[in-house]
């Protein structure tokens, strides 16, 4: 049941999701970086496809566990394929569900020493599907791959100035996803990509004009249109410098 779930949940990551992006950093660069995904608007109106059936879940996946256990089964993968989980090993999955209050959770988190670490955060949820034999027969029938992630992130940490730079990592595939993204923009207009952003010091200045801050000045928060930053990732670029 706990496969169906996560085969599900991955299938469904592009459809009525809200994303929350959360970094909490120390003052020596070390820190947490979390994706959360709400999928509880989605379980509202069905959805996902149970029906009446009365699930619930709530699971961590401490990736490192879980891809030794698999270790046979993953020799005999290709080099590359191998590589690829391998970058999942930093990582833990957090699964909620409950079909009866149609709550439906998903984080996925990594403790990093310094912030460079993270860059591979949403190439890490994306890589997540792979783990699934029914996702992976799906990619391997598809030439293409159009699933796989175009948009990535680079984040740094030095001399008081944080900055969370995101880029299209390749032009084709990324024009690709969002002309493939047009037939169900309608269900995705309520979407939403949020940076929650908290830091040691207090944020002297930051480059976004409509952010948020906490009341003691630490936390930034930016809230984007989904398809927006799908279509044009700049928009969720971030400058903040701290106070000394």
């Amino acid at each position: 049941m706990l496969q169906r779930f996560l085969v599900v949940v991955f299938s469904m990551l592009l459809i009525s999701c809200q994303f929350t992006e959360t970094m909490v950093l120390n003052e020596n660069g070390s820190g947490r970086i979390t994706m959360h995904l709400n999928m509880d608007d989605m379980m509202s109106f069905g959805g996902m496809g149970f029906d009446t059936t009365k699930i619930k879940v709530d699971s961590i996946i401490v990736m490192k566990q879980f891809l030794e256990s698999k270790k046979d089964s993953i020799s005999m993968l290709s080099e590359a394929e191998q590589q690829r989980l391998k970058k999942l090993e930093d990582y833990t999955f957090h699964m909620v569900m409950d079909t009866e209050s149609s709550e439906m959770q998903l984080e996925l988190y990594q403790d990093f020493k310094q912030v460079s670490e993270a860059n591979n955060m949403v190439e890490g949820l994306n890589e997540g599907a792979n783990l699934m034999p029914e996702m992976s027969n799906s990619k391997k029938n598809s030439p293409d791959d159009a699933s796989e992630e175009t948009v990535g992130v680079r984040f740094s940490f030095e001399k008081n100035v944080f900055k969370r730079d995101a880029y299209i990592m390749d032009a084709e595939r990324h024009q690709m996803k969002i002309d493939s993204m047009q037939t169900a923009k309608a269900f995705m207009s309520g979407m939403t990509y949020t940076l929650k952003y908290t830091f040691p010091k207090r944020i002297k200045k930051s480059s976004v004009d409509d952010a948020t801050y906490s009341l003691d000045g630490k936390t930034i928060e930016v809230h984007r249109d989904f398809v927006a930053y799908i279509e044009n990732p700049d928009i969720l670029d971030v400058e903040v410098e701290l106070e000394k």
